[in-house]
Order: C-alpha cells, then structure tokens, then sequence
C-alpha cells in the first residue's frame, strides 16, 4: 500500500503496480493529510480491483461511520484504538467494508493488544507510531521499529497483517523476508524532501517487493 495526496499520485501508483491506495484524513500530527472531500474524490475514481484505504484517528464509531458515508473507501484503517466494541459495530455498520487496526509495536506488550484486535478487524497492521505522547504520533514517522516483534506477531494472527514504519526501497526485501506480512504500507519512504511522490524511489521500491516477496 502506498500512502497518495492527488489523483495523479493515485494513478503513477497504480501504473507502479501498487494494489492498495492509502488516503489520510486529518491526524493530530504528521504528514500527508487531505480533506475528507478530496478523500472522497479520489476513491470514486480509482479503478476496479484496486484497494482504498481511509486512514482516520477518530476513536468514535459514529463519527467514524459518518466520516465514511463521505469518502466512500473500500477499507477502514484505524491507527488509533476505537472505543470498546467499536469494532462490531462497525462491521455490523459498514457491511462490505473492511475494517484494518493499527497496532503500534513498542514492545512486547504489542503482541497482546495486536491479538485483541484480530478478534473483531480484519486486518492488522503494524507501525511505529506512539499514541502515548502528550500529541500522538499514529504515522507517518519513518522509523523503524522492532521487525523481530511484528515477525511473531504475524505467526500468531489469523487475518492478514501489513507492516509500515520506516519502509524504503533499500529495505522492502528485508522486510518481506524478516515478517512475511501480508503487504507493506509505504508514506515517507518514497517520498522527496517536498514530500511529493518520487517516481524513481517508487519504481525502486516494486522492484525491491517483486524480488524479495516470499
């Protein structure tokens, strides 16, 4: 999955041969936030057969369920905890629509939190966010966490897990090698010091995902 701003980031992505299209609603800090209008934009125009991913920190289902009737993604990725039972009810909500929490690997007590959410989402995805800070970091940090964590993370979970954080076009066959996820999530890693998409960086970094794919 890569992380996109504009319709034309969408589409040089896709030609890339990326699968899943990563859109970013307002966070409480980092980079690569668009309006959920152009959220919404976006999605309606992405061809059949690829994913749509709405990144969102709100904790609230029904603030959730509402900020999805505007973007209309295909997946819902929280990168903050929903609220206790949130998750059934948004399965139950949002037929169709699959439901991807964030579990930000800071150590072994990850491992725990991740179970919890392969119980009710269909997907997990690891990142090295840290929602304890006074302004929560939930993305968008290009570090790298622990991979020897997220690797036995993965054998324990039931339903596919992505892995973000740190991600580059030098470490992409690592990192398929090391988790074995079930995809990569890239932002910052392919990016310029403008922070526009870099074709080169992302050409680079298919190469590397088609070379070390398990």
């Amino acid at each position: 999955m890569c992380c996109i701003r504009s319709l034309d980031e969408a589409y040089r992505a896709i030609e890339a041969g990326v699968a899943a299209l990563g859109l970013v609603s307002r966070m409480p800090s980092g980079p690569g936030v668009i309006a959920d209008d152009r959220i919404a934009e976006i999605a309606a125009r992405v061809p059949p057969g690829v994913d749509t991913f709405l990144l969102t920190a709100l904790q609230d289902p029904d603030a959730i369920i509402q900020q999805h009737r505007t973007a209309r993604t295909s997946t819902l990725q929280f990168v903050d905890e929903v609220a206790d039972g949130g998750l059934a009810r948004l399965s139950s909500a949002l037929p169709g629509i699959r439901l991807v929490q964030v579990v930000h690997v800071t150590g072994e007590e990850s491992m725990e939190q991740a179970e919890r959410a392969a119980e009710s989402a269909h997907g997990a995805l690891l990142d090295s966010g840290n929602p304890a800070l006074e302004i929560k970091e939930l993305g968008g940090t290009g570090r790298r966490h622990d991979w020897a964590i997220s690797a036995r993370i993965r054998e324990r979970l039931d339903v596919p897990v992505y892995l973000a954080g740190g991600l580059t076009p030098e470490n992409a066959s690592e990192a398929l090698r090391t988790v074995r996820p079930f995809g990569l999530d890239v932002c910052s890693g392919l990016r310029d010091r403008a922070f526009d998409l870099d074709s080169d960086k992302l050409a680079r970094f298919a190469r590397a995902v088609a070379s070390g794919a398990p």
